[in-house]
Order: structure tokens, then C-alpha cells, then sequence
């Protein structure tokens, strides 16, 4: 089973957040994520779908194996890597700018 803590740590840290950073992108208290590393306790699924949100992620893509989400070409796993590295603002300029060209 993958280490779900262990992800989100990862996609904090991407992003440069500490975890209260997290629990306001989330709408999380801070204690509420704090005390799952504590106690190393499993997130509940409502918690997981809102530090998913936060991060602009997918459940299945927190949940899934290194490689084992999607089958994407190289490229396509770059540009998910750095849209989900985005700020929601960076996230709508991006769109805009597509919608463009």
C-alpha cells in the first residue's frame, strides 16, 4: 500500500508549502493535519478529496504508484508535473492563454 503521508509531504513540499499553507489552500485546520502525522493516521476520505483540491490533483492520482496512473508519454507527465506545481491563479492565466492560440 503507498504511504499516502508520504505523498502529500511530497506535493507540499513541491510546492513549497509548510503545513498550515496546506490546511488553508485545503480549508483544514492545521492541528487536523499536523495530528495525522502524529499519530500517523489515514486522512478521512473527505479530508483527502479537499488536500487533493488544494494541490490540483485527482484522488486517483495521490493514490496511484509512481508510473502507474496513466499511461502518458514523457511530455504529457511534464506538463501534469508543472500544472500541478501551479497556483490556482497561474492554473487560470495558463488556460487563458491556451484558449488563444
Amino acid at each position: 500500500m503507498k504511504d499516502i503521508l508520504a505523498s502529500i509531504v511530497k506535493y507540499r513540499q513541491a510546492r513549497g508549502w509548510s503545513e498550515y499553507q496546506l490546511a488553508e489552500e485545503a480549508g483544514l485546520p492545521q492541528s487536523t493535519i499536523s495530528s495525522w502525522y502524529r499519530k500517523n493516521m489515514m486522512p478521512s476520505l473527505q479530508s483527502l478529496e479537499k488536500v487533493c483540491s488544494a494541490f490540483g490533483i485527482s484522488l486517483s492520482q495521490l493514490f496511484a504508484r509512481e508510473g502507474e496512473a496513466m499511461d502518458l508519454t514523457q511530455e504529457q507527465r511534464y506538463l501534469l508535473e508543472r500544472w500541478a506545481g501551479l497556483s490556482p491563479e497561474q492554473r487560470e492565466a495558463l488556460m487563458k492563454l491556451i484558449e488563444t492560440m
